[in-house]
């Protein structure tokens, strides 16, 4: 798995509990226990407790014992809006981000043979949960001291952090930047410019004054320009527009994780029509022609969106192509995004670690039936969750926490 190359600087700051309680009972045994174990190199570690046992503050105590990233994964988004509020209450000075599927409604995008009946993607966005989403990579990015509490759409196919990272604008006061150019670029990173109405992922321009609303945060940003000159970079008041800080630089992000340059897209484009040609004459061989049509239609037209304006509706579904992986290759996704010496937390593991393992065959088997039928590419396929090995080869240290373990953590 790379791991994104980058010269940025990330903020150090240590973990810290701020809590008005110590460790008590067997907490102080186990927090011992368990950093013992990691410290000396055990893969993995199980931590036994009923609900209500206080396994949550345990966790956040070993977390600032070890000083280590940690992803916690939770079983629904429930339970991890839960820990994610108990981590921010016990580490207030860290970065602790929500990780979950943004979708508040999902219908996905399905194809049922026996009544030939195509279901087209339905689904409503949670924009804070979206925003939110940003900020986790966001953070992975920029910090290191960083709780990640997630569902399972940690496994779920993600953009690559090297092309997320490398589409960043980087701002610093006294430089010299084309406005121009700094607006064509916010448009190739999916912001879109409105001067009306200011929300999360749009900017807006007056005069010399360059406004930009970042998806991941809950403040605007302003940057003054003196010519070509940056000559104030500012934090804003989202409803007032007052100043809250004024910054010496300033990071601004893609507005999505399916973020491509202009030469990456271009060899998306062409091996995308390379595999439509192949697929193409594969279905009239088969004298499929109502699938091959249907194909070629939906392709075409997803095509000229990308060279149009670098994005189209389902983009992930072509995300082999973006990416540059081969076929079969496992997705990048939120695990990539974390350093290397991160340790990883499965809460209600006797749930969360069999909902991991099923997720890639439920995913399949309805991919199979779009490809097969002519409303998807093949490639399709590689837009997946992880299989389970590819999963375990992504993790490095687990400690997992159930009163019940199942088979697998206990024979671990």
């Amino acid at each position: 798995m790379a791991r994104p190359i980058t010269d940025l600087q990330r903020t150090v700051a240590p973990f810290e509990v701020i809590s008005e309680y110590q460790p008590a009972g067997d907490q102080p045994a186990a927090i011992a226990e368990l950093a013992k174990r990691i410290e000396r190199g055990d893969k993995n570690s199980v931590l036994l407790g009923a609900t209500g046992t206080g396994k949550s503050a345990t966790t956040a105590w070993l977390i600032e014992k070890l000083q280590r990233p940690t992803l916690v994964m939770a079983p629904n988004k429930t339970l991890a809006a839960q820990l994610a509020n108990e981590f921010r209450e016990l580490l207030p000075n860290n970065a602790v981000e929500y990780f979950v599927s943004y979708y508040d409604y999902y219908q996905p995008e399905a194809y049922i043979p026996q009544s030939d009946t195509y279901i087209e993607k339905d689904s409503s966005i949670n924009e804070e949960v979206e925003r939110l989403r940003h900020s986790a990579t966001n953070a992975l990015l920029t910090r290191r001291d960083c709780v990640v509490v997630a569902s399972v759409s940690a496994i779920y196919g993600l953009g690559t952090p090297q092309e997320y990272i490398d589409r960043m604008i980087r701002l610093r006061v006294g430089e010299e930047h084309d406005r121009d150019a700094i607006l064509r670029r916010l448009v190739q990173i999916q912001y879109a410019r409105n001067d009306l109405a200011f929300t999360r992922g749009t900017f807006r321009v007056r005069g010399d004054t360059l406004e930009i609303f970042p998806v991941y945060e809950e403040h605007p940003v302003r940057i003054e320009f003196f010519g070509d000159t940056v000559e104030r970079l500012m934090t804003l008041h989202p409803v007032t527009g007052e100043i809250i800080t004024e910054d010496s630089e300033m990071y601004v992000f893609p507005a999505t994780h399916y973020v491509a340059g202009p030469e990456r897209m271009e060899r998306a484009i062409g091996g995308i029509e390379t595999e439509l040609g192949d697929r193409l004459a594969e279905l009239e061989k088969q004298n499929h022609l109502l699938e091959a049509q249907r194909l070629r239609m939906r392709t075409e037209y997803d095509l000229e969106m990308m060279q149009q304006v670098g994005f189209c509706s389902g983009i992930e579904n072509y995300s082999r192509h973006i990416d540059g992986r081969e076929k079969g290759s496992a997705p990048n996704c939120l695990l990539d995004y974390f350093p290397e010496y991160f340790l990883l937390v499965v809460d209600e593991s006797h749930v969360t670690v069999p909902q991991i393992g099923g997720m890639y065959e439920g995913d399949m088997s309805r991919k199979r039936m779009l490809v097969d039928h002519g409303f998807r590419l093949p490639s399709a396929m590689d837009n997946r969750p992880l299989r389970w090995e590819e999963f375990v080869e992504r993790i490095g240290q687990t400690v997992y926490l159930s009163a019940t373990p199942g088979p697998y953590e206990l024979a671990k």
